[in-house]
């Protein structure tokens, strides 16, 4: 249940005990209603102006570490231009969940709090964020923000977060294996066939430690930005809309999984390491030039256009017959309950959301930024592989689902079991039997 106004300063959240859910920091809360702000913030919120307050006050902001170049680009931009200060904390990813725990027990979150996209529901359900909907709904550009972030914050249409880091998945070959291969370097796949005949083509050269593809069958986090997107291109929805039932059983991830099954049963298809990769080294493969064709997060990628030693093509993910997508990953960003600078805090995240702040930001650093017009203005003089991975945000799709961290990211998730199964088991389980234990975790 979620706290009301009138009780969140005088009662404490708690976590549960070794009984939550597998791999994750369940947060239980001691009262129930809604997760509209405390009494003080709330008030805070609805005087302050449309641009918040920029006044000289220091305010706290928690972000994962992996996004410390976007993390720390934003910051400095902002306290070079602004009275207010933000003091960034960077927390390793394995330690975000024990500490946003500890700090809901002692009413001690930051006041800004940035975190895994897919977390977010989560979050939000369990009041960590305060209600902005009257504040983002008056952002000039909101038409203009990716809504995958957006819409992961919201529950029964109150809008709690913005996107902060927006990571898309693309589809990635080395142009050089393709030549030698006999393929077009310049023509990567647009359907699940081309995908598995250019990763067989590759596959055939039979060089030492060369792979047609390379999968990260061991992380639920990896698979789901890498495979997801070839449904969602397919016109497929994997969850339902209020995201309690998975529907991973159908024609088209019968064959998306089909396909990789082949892959797997062909010398050299999928990479040595495939089925036990935990997603620590997962790009590691193509980076060294030993893969034919694979996803791969834009964000990785457009760091090795100047230093890997062959010529890399990018393009959109293929749905199984055609059309596309990507997974809009990353990190949404919301302002804590916990917080006692309200109109400080949105000062920053609404310059961070403006077009000026998303091309300094993100554009300018060959990141992906969250803006449509910046997405297709802002990057003129960037290498033209980061346009066509830009290109597909309108495309892309965030899953939400407020238990998707057990039910797909944490180990042994059945959505990481029923990939194993269907790609290495001797003899693979019925999908639909394997699509309801992701709907039994889905629907608690």
């Amino acid at each position: 249940m979620i706290i009301t106004t009138a009780t969140k300063r005088t009662r404490r959240w708690r976590t549960l005990g070794a009984a939550a859910l597998a791999g994750s920091l369940a947060i239980s809360l001691a009262g129930c209603g809604s997760s509209d702000g405390g009494a003080e913030g709330s008030s805070e919120i609805a005087d302050m102006p449309a641009e918040g307050v920029d006044d000289g006050t220091t305010i706290t902001m928690w972000s994962r570490a992996p996004l410390e170049k976007q993390a720390q680009n934003a910051v400095e931009i902002y306290n070079s231009t602004h009275e207010n200060q933000v003091d960034l904390e960077l927390l390793p990813n394995d330690d975000v969940e024990g500490k946003v725990g500890a700090a809901v027990q002692s009413d001690g979150l930051p006041d800004i709090l940035a975190g895994d996209v897919v977390r977010i529901p989560y979050w939000t359900q369990q009041g960590i964020f305060m209600d902005l909907t009257e504040q983002i709904d008056a952002l000039p550009n909101k038409d203009d923000l990716q809504s995958g972030h957006i819409k992961a914050g919201t529950i029964d249409g109150a809008e709690h977060t913005l996107p902060f880091v927006t990571d898309i998945s693309v589809m990635v070959w080395n142009k050089d294996l393709y030549e030698q291969a006999g393929l077009d370097p310049e023509a990567g796949p647009t359907t699940l066939d081309e995908y598995v005949e250019q990763a067989k083509a590759v596959a055939e050269l039979d060089e030492d430690g060369v792979s047609g593809s390379f999968l990260a069958g061991q992380s639920g986090g990896a698979l789901v930005f890498t495979l997801l997107p070839m449904l969602w291109g397919s016109g497929e929805t994997p969850l339902n809309e209020d995201g309690t039932e998975a529907m991973l059983d159908s024609d088209a991830a019968q064959q998306l999984f089909e396909g990789y099954r082949e892959l797997a049963e062909t010398p050299n298809g999928l990479g040595a390491g495939s089925k036990e990769e935990t997603g620590a080294t997962w790009t590691a493969p193509f980076q060294n030039g030993t893969v034919g064709v694979m996803q791969y997060p834009a964000t990785a990628v457009s760091g090795l256009f100047d230093s890997a030693s062959f010529e890399i093509g990018v393009a959109p993910i293929p749905g199984v017959d055609g059309g596309s997508s990507t997974f809009l990953g990353g990190d949404a960003i919301g302002i804590s309950q916990s917080s006692e600078n309200v109109a400080q805090a949105w000062n920053f995240l609404a310059w961070l959301m403006t077009d000026e702040a998303q091309q300094q930001v993100f554009a300018d650093n060959d990141d992906t930024a969250s803006n449509l017009t910046v997405l297709a203005e802002g990057y003129a003089d960037a290498d033209p592989r980061t346009q066509i991975g830009n290109d597909t945000v309108k495309d892309g799709q965030t899953p939400i689902a407020v238990n998707f961290n057990e039910a797909f990211n944490a180990a042994g998730s059945p959505w990481q079991l029923l990939v194993q199964d269907q790609i290495w088991a001797d003899d693979p389980a019925d999908l639909s039997s394997l699509n309801d234990d992701i709907t039994s975790i889905l629907a608690q």
